[in-house]
């Protein structure tokens, strides 16, 4: 199968890359510093009509290195774009071919329990991470009417992730700027880089349209994650913040990201594409 991956450069299309030659399909890489811009409407389709692809795997994203939740809004401008803009131009230059595109599973609508597919994407997010929820529901949208998938991945982890050895988020535990805020309630569903990839490729043989979660066995709360993360690092232990102070350092969505966001059940993912992944959990790493 020739399969066409925009975003090849990405932290996952790192990993998928070699991986499609090893089960033997032939990856064409898509990206903007290589050969087409996405949102280019006239030269995504040139290039992808030249390379016929059979399936197109939608990667893009322009996430910066350290994200400031109270200008998520700002810095996610080009990564909306490319959910909505990229995606519809992805499509039309190859509507026949099979479409999988990369979502979230931690966009979904705060409650108790863990959120299949089934639940509503944020319904009332704060105000600076709402477009970034429109964008994924209407990427959704396009690829549901194209008989696409959408693979919801969790928080993603593995090389050139914000929890790799040197990434973002890695950083700010092990400098202790990282705190506990209010009750810690968030519940983190992580996703290892190599499992997205192997997701990936049991999807392309496989006739699943809608939505699936791709995340591993173990959520986990932010009050009890981010404690464990720091003793592993050796990191200090992490201070505690009441969220009204929190917000006026890191606005609603900051405070919404520690307190409030759901986690997902991988469930279905298991089931439908006989997937499972590789990293159970963010600690307990499969050999």
């Amino acid at each position: 199968m020739r399969v066409l991956v925009a975003g090849a450069t990405g932290v996952i299309g790192r990993q998928l890359v070699p991986l499609l030659a090893a089960v033997g399909h032939e990856a064409i890489e898509l990206s903007r510093s290589k050969n087409a811009d996405a949102l280019d409407r006239e030269a995504t389709r040139r290039f992808v009509r030249e390379t016929a692809p059979d399936a197109i795997v939608h990667l893009l994203t322009a996430i910066p290195r350290t994200i400031d939740p109270k200008r998520i809004d700002k810095q996610f401008e080009l990564t909306n774009r490319l959910r909505v803009e990229g995606t519809r131009n992805l499509i039309d230059a190859a509507p026949n071919a099979r479409f999988i595109a990369q979502g979230l599973a931690y966009a979904y609508d705060p409650a108790p329990g863990l959120a299949d597919e089934d639940a509503p994407l944020w319904q009332d997010p704060p105000k600076p991470f709402a477009p970034v929820v429109h964008a994924l529901r209407e990427m959704e949208r396009q690829t549901a009417d194209a008989g696409g998938l959408v693979l919801r991945f969790g928080h993603l982890t593995g090389p050139g992730s914000a929890y790799d050895e040197d990434g973002a988020t890695t950083e700010a535990v092990r400098a202790g700027k990282m705190p506990i805020v209010g009750d810690g309630g968030s519940v983190l569903s992580f996703t290892g880089a190599h499992d997205a990839a192997t997701a990936i490729v049991a999807a392309l043989d496989r006739d699943v349209t809608g939505a699936l979660n791709v995340v591993d066995d173990a959520p986990i709360r932010m009050g009890d994650w981010l404690p464990a993360y720091a003793a592993a690092l050796g990191a200090p232990a992490p201070k505690r913040v009441p969220a009204f102070l929190a917000r006026l350092a890191v606005g609603p969505f900051g405070v919404a990201y520690m307190t409030r966001l759901r986690g997902a059940d991988n469930s279905r993912a298991r089931l439908a594409l006989n997937w499972r992944p590789r990293h159970p959990s963010f600690f307990d790493v499969a050999a």
